[in-house]
């Protein structure tokens, strides 16, 4: 019975903060009433702030903050929340990843599809060698960060259900969604057009305003789906195979209070606890409970029927010792190999050393690349986010060490003049937290924009177009006009504005290339150089 009130507990739990992270996630996005405060665009206001703690399971993660640590050297907010995290699970074991991980219970729930065939399931749910792999990734990702390169966003469950989530899986339901309210608004039926315009102010808040859509988006749905599948096979695969941060916690519940009892003389053996146990973790009164795999399920208790299996607290297990992780020589050797490897080759990157790629154009207020990338959890909290879809994961533009890490791309999306959000949701500091005065008085460039002569249409065209001074918000205008006067081909002459960009003026923001009118390849771009964080990467000299 007590078992039956444990697990009960334990569905409540991941319930509550499955919705919880779902909600922050939401609320991860420009507050509704921005557009009406019309006082902000002068300052006179506070800056635009989400009202939510977003940041509320990257503060919970003790992960991120070790290798924040490690590759920059330095303590991130909300240290104390990790440090909770540990003497919880010093106390209890992994607590985390059985009441608290919504990535976890979303495996959880994947893995309760179960086939009928009871030898079925008591064959796939057995202790495998593939869990080593966790420990392998655990210490890549810390080796990588003593080299100076966070590789923690790529594999840490927080980060990867957020970029996942926000980037992929509800843009794609929300496109779907928008398609059929926009089937049912053009119908002869009132009913149906009514339909589709409640439905449209009721999914926009939870899927995103427009048609977001984010670089490499498909390849980051299509992974997080594939971990889905795998739970088919593998029981909570993620959680047993690869996901570090249980690796690190499955570590330190080696010195855990709470142990799991056995009473071997009671056993007979059903097998009812390995069918049910979340992590493989020798549940069994007749084996040695593996204490690092076990995920605090309480199945086990539960569906014992000779009531032989309990969870104490004790300093200590007078029978059945428990064995230690099981790393093997191997995975510790492929855990240094790769985590000393993705530093290097990305080192070895000329954009690394040298002047980097023209399209690296990172949110304003980030810090120069080399801490960028000790800190940046490729989240994706920045890109949800941001207003515009401006902010997108990178793919080449910074290289193997960059992968998913944010970039602007204009032709999404422009940098909003005011607009500081990015910086204010940044779980590690990799984006400071600028004001908007700062952002416009400083002022903090991002990049520069330049005109390609061949493609406008006033310089080869002979063709009037102003649309790129007239969206510039810089005051004075970056963008600048001079008239001159043309012949054309019938001899008339004939007068034209012809854009100029001053660099000592421009910021970056990429309104001009968001609005040029060229489609295609627009006339005028932003490129990289001329951002205020990297003097090596100028223009001006």
């Amino acid at each position: 019975m007590k078992g039956s009130y444990l697990v009960w507990i334990r569905r409540i739990s991941q319930g509550f903060f499955l919705f919880l992270f779902l909600f922050l996630l939401i609320e991860s996005r420009l507050p509704q009433n921005a557009y009406l405060n019309y006082s902000l665009i002068y300052g006179s206001e506070p800056d635009l702030r989400l009202k939510y703690p977003v940041t509320f399971f990257f503060k919970l993660d003790p992960l991120i903050h070790v290798t924040s640590l490690l590759s920059a050297h330095r303590l991130i907010n909300g240290t104390l929340w990790a440090v909770g995290l540990i003497l919880l699970t010093l106390i209890l074991g992994r607590v985390f990843c059985g009441f608290i991980c919504p990535l976890g219970t979303i495996n959880h729930l994947m893995g309760s599809i179960r086939s009928k065939e009871k030898g079925h399931f008591i064959r796939v749910n057995q202790k495998s060698r593939l869990q080593k792999i966790k420990y392998g990734i655990l210490i890549g990702i810390l080796v990588g960060a003593i080299s100076g390169i966070n590789l923690t966003g790529w594999f840490d469950p927080m980060a990867l259900l957020f970029r996942s989530l926000s980037t992929a899986i509800f843009p794609a339901i929300g496109i779907a969604i928008k398609d059929i309210m926009d089937l049912m608004a053009g119908s002869d039926l009132h009913f149906l057009r009514l339909l589709s315009y409640t439905g449209e102010i009721i999914i926009s808040p939870v899927f995103g305003y427009g048609y977001p859509a984010y670089q490499t988006g498909w390849f980051i749905g299509i992974l997080f789906i594939f971990i889905l599948f795998m739970n088919r096979l593998i029981p909570r695969f993620w959680c047993r195979v690869i996901c570090p941060l249980g690796a690190l916690l499955g570590l330190c519940s080696r010195l855990r209070l709470l142990h799991l009892e056995k009473e071997s003389s009671k056993c007979s053996d059903c097998g009812k606890c390995r069918i049910l146990c979340q992590g493989a973790a020798s549940p069994s009164a007749l084996e040695n409970w593996d204490s690092p795999e076990c995920m605090l399920c309480f199945n086990c208790e539960k569906v014992c029927p000779e009531d032989a299996l309990s969870f104490r607290f004790a300093l200590k297990r007078k029978k059945y010792p428990e064995p230690g992780p099981d790393m093997g020589r191997r995975t510790v050797l492929s855990g240094l190999l790769w985590g000393l490897s993705v530093p290097l080759l990305g080192r070895a990157e000329s954009g690394f050393q040298g002047v980097p790629d023209p399209r690296l154009i990172r949110p304003p207020g980030a810090v120069s690349e080399r801490k960028f990338l000790s800190l940046c959890q490729r989240c994706g909290l920045c890109m949800k986010v941001c207003p515009t879809n401006v902010i997108n994961p990178a793919f080449s533009e910074a290289g193997l060490s960059g992968i998913w890490t944010p970039v602007l791309i204009m032709r999404n999306g422009y940098c909003e003049y005011t607009c500081t959000l990015c910086g204010s949701v940044c779980p590690t500091g990799a984006l400071r937290n600028i004001t908007s005065k700062e952002k416009i008085e400083t002022p903090i460039r991002i990049g520069s924009a330049y005109i390609d002569r061949g493609r406008c249409l006033p310089w080869s065209g002979n063709t009037p177009c102003i649309v790129c001074e007239e969206h510039c918000p810089t005051s004075p205008k970056a963008i600048y006009l001079k008239k001159v006067s043309i012949r054309d081909r019938d001899g008339k002459r004939r007068d034209f504005q012809l854009p100029y960009v001053d660099l000592k003026r421009c910021i970056g923001c990429g309104i001009c290339e968001f609005k040029c009118p060229v489609k295609g390849r627009p006339a005028i771009r932003v490129i990289g150089a001329g951002e205020s964080r990297n003097r090596r990467n100028q223009i001006l000299l």
